[in-house]
């Protein structure tokens, strides 16, 4: 490890028992790797070096108890800096921190803490108090591990409160979703109500049509056969005098050739022939049955 970079210098070169020491070795990253593969090292010392920062990484050296990082130049720590559970004796003398991560409220073993000399929030400042000798220090740690705790418990309110906003606000859109989903329904339902409504208005409407069409023509229907049967027995006279006309025409014309016939078999030479022999007794024999019938009529009004 070298002072820049801090490779070539062997780790084990700087372990004494538990204690590693690492101080005023111009250093401006930590061998997190190297630390790593010494965990007897529990002791470790990085005071007076060029730390601007630690890696996430660092966190993972839980096997350390006392650390100190005096006189370098942090301006914050890793956010999960709570998982270094084992340490009891934090030494942050002149650096340049503001806050501390919530997590550091998880460092409940720790029993020394010193913050001097950093421009601390004025709040946790007054919480730190001074470290001028063992019994502040002790108290800092003490104090400072109760504030972090109000701070996280703070934080974990706030984060539950949050996380029940957003499950109540979750809630309502799954609610208000819900809610427009069966609007959405009930709409469609009455939409479909009402159409079929309107095509039942409309069937009833092209059912009354047809039977009032229907109506109609049976109407006109009627009208138009009582003219012709009420027309019937005006012809029927007229039809029945025609009828009676061409009879007695007939008759006429058939009176008229038996006398055309009779004066001729009477007055000229054809009286003897055959046929005229025959109307002409035909003649004589409907003469004497007139006057047989005359005759009986007048002896019935005589016996009368």
């Amino acid at each position: 490890m070298s002072r820049g970079g801090g490779k070539g210098l062997s780790l084990k070169d700087k372990l004494d028992g538990n204690e590693l020491d690492l101080s005023l070795c111009d250093l401006n990253e930590v061998p997190v790797r190297e630390l790593a593969a010494l965990p007897k090292a529990t002791i470790l010392d990085l005071s007076c070096n060029n730390l601007i920062s630690l890696p996430s990484d660092f966190c993972s050296l839980m096997h350390l108890v006392k650390l100190d990082l005096s006189k370098n130049r942090l301006q914050q720590l890793p956010l999960d800096f709570g998982r270094l559970i084992n340490l009891q004796h934090l030494d942050l003398l002149n650096n340049r921190l503001v806050t501390l991560p919530v997590s550091f409220a998880q460092l409940k073993n720790l029993k020394w803490l010193d913050l001097k000399d950093n421009p601390l929030d004025p709040v946790l400042a007054k919480v730190a108090g001074d470290c001028l000798d063992e019994k502040q220090c002790k108290q800092a740690a003490v104090k400072v591990l109760q504030h972090m705790k109000a701070i996280q418990s703070e934080q974990d309110r706030q984060r539950q409160q949050k996380l029940q906003a957003e499950r109540e606000m979750e809630k309502k859109r799954e609610a208000e979703q819900r809610a427009k989903e069966a609007q959405e329904r009930e709409l469609r339902k009455r939409e479909k109500a009402e159409e079929k409504e309107r095509r039942r208005r409309e069937y009833d409407a092209q059912k009354a049509a047809k039977q009032e069409m229907e109506k109609k023509t049976k109407k006109e229907t009627v009208h138009t056969r009582k003219p012709a049967s009420s027309s019937r027995p005006a012809q029927h006279p007229r039809h029945k005098l025609s009828w009676s006309r061409s009879v007695l025409r007939v008759l006429l014309f058939v009176l008229f050739c038996v006398l055309c016939t009779l004066a001729a078999c009477k007055l000229t030479e054809l009286q003897h022939q055959p046929l005229c022999v025959s109307v002409n007794t035909l003649y004589q024999d409907v003469v004497a049955a007139l006057q047989n019938h005359k005759t009986l009529q007048n002896m019935l009004q005589h016996n009368s």
